[in-house]
């Protein structure tokens, strides 16, 4: 039966039965934006009673209160926590090695250990701040631009705090084992020695000259690889990248730690370093081989560190064709040039860009590389 000259009806699910069905004078309501030709037969939305809404953890509750609004504040709480669990982690496989003296660890598992950690904290903050744990990262970005001075010093501090506690935590845990092990005598070198649980010492075999070239070329492959892995330009989801750098740090402990035990991090070597003065292993963690060692792991991972990441661009980078890297900074970017390119529904899933000239404009931008950025 057809109804003309009045408003669509709706039904009244009360006075239903198997034989009538009552309608009622109520017309439907139509959001502002549905067109009056969008007429439907389904009924509003039915809202649950509050009761029935969904319940809301305790974590959602708090976010906004404690959630810091300051960028730079985050990202310093972020590379502080993160590298303080990646020397937690790494520095308690270290731990396991020496005190049960390779019995419940080999050098291989030290290097699985240490990857599988850096894949850890790598996945914690690398939406905050991109997960450097290593001045020699930050460095190196420093110098292509990719970050400011301020931001490079920050990050560096909270670097070198994260490590000092992570070595504290790890001191903490294994208090009573390394007791037992060394005799209660903090010792640096010798049978009994574990201070090489936490910070990198060169093997007996190892001039000064090579010990810096050890660590030129460790951090030089480590951040060649880290440069290669996140370049968007490649293609690696930023899901998996976490994973590809922890292996790389596991390939550099089964390849490059022979010499002196791959420290490729300032941060993870100074900061344990300077726990063990605090902590009583004297002045010899400094002076150990008459002051020739300590600063090679500060300074040396930092040049490496720039060339790593500047032959990666002018061997690949650089070289990398324009129309072969897509623009893919946000996800709504995507989808808005897949709907262009595909021309499917755009007046539905874009309505705000219904005029043909603004859809026009809209893929110009995104066919021309150069307007990508604007």
């Amino acid at each position: 039966m057809i109804f003309q000259g009045s408003p669509p009806f709706a039904v009244d699910r009360k006075s239903v039965d198997n034989s009538v069905v009552a309608v009622t004078d109520t017309p439907f309501e139509f959001a502002p934006s549905q067109k009056s030709s969008q007429h439907t037969n389904r009924p509003p939305p039915f809202v649950k009673p509050e009761e029935e809404m969904m319940y809301i953890n305790h974590v959602e509750r708090l976010k906004p209160k404690f959630a810091i609004g300051n960028e730079l504040i985050r990202a310093f709480l972020a590379e502080l926590f993160c590298t303080g669990f990646l020397v937690f982690g790494g520095e308690c496989v270290n731990a396991q090695y020496v005190l049960s003296q390779g019995k419940n660890n080999e050098w291989i598992g030290i290097s699985v250990g240490w990857g599988l950690v850096l894949m850890l904290a790598v996945l914690m903050g690398s939406k905050i701040s991109g997960a450097h744990l290593n001045p020699a990262v930050s460095f190196f970005q420093l110098t292509q631009g990719k970050i400011n001075l301020i931001r490079f010093l920050v990050y560096a501090v909270a670097q070198n705090i994260g490590a000092f506690l992570g070595a504290f935590g790890v001191f903490c845990v294994y208090y009573d084992a390394i007791n037992v092990f060394e005799g209660g005598n903090r010792t640096v070198t010798g049978p009994t020695a574990t201070a090489s649980i936490f910070a990198t010492y060169p093997g007996p075999f190892l001039g000064t000259f090579n010990a810096i070239v050890d660590q030129i070329a460790g951090t030089l492959v480590l951040c060649l690889g880290v440069a290669a892995i996140t370049d968007r330009r490649n293609g690696i989801p930023a899901f998996l990248q976490p994973a590809w750098i922890g292996a790389l740090l596991a390939f550099l402990g089964m390849s490059l730690a022979l010499n002196a035990g791959y420290a490729i991090n300032p941060a993870r070597d100074f900061a344990p370093r300077l726990f063990n003065l605090c902590a009583g292993y004297g002045w010899e963690v400094f002076s150990y081989r008459n002051y020739k060692w300590f600063w090679i792991p500060i300074i040396c991972p930092m040049i490496g560190g720039v060339l790593g990441a500047w032959l990666y661009e002018f061997f690949i980078g650089f070289h990398i064709q324009d129309e072969d890297a897509v623009s893919l900074d946000s996800e709504s970017d995507k989808q808005l040039k897949t709907m262009i390119d595909n021309m499917v529904d755009i007046e539905n899933q874009l309505p705000e860009y219904t005029d043909k000239k603004q859809l026009s404009d809209i893929a110009s931008i995104h066919q021309n590389p150069s307007l990508r950025n604007i």
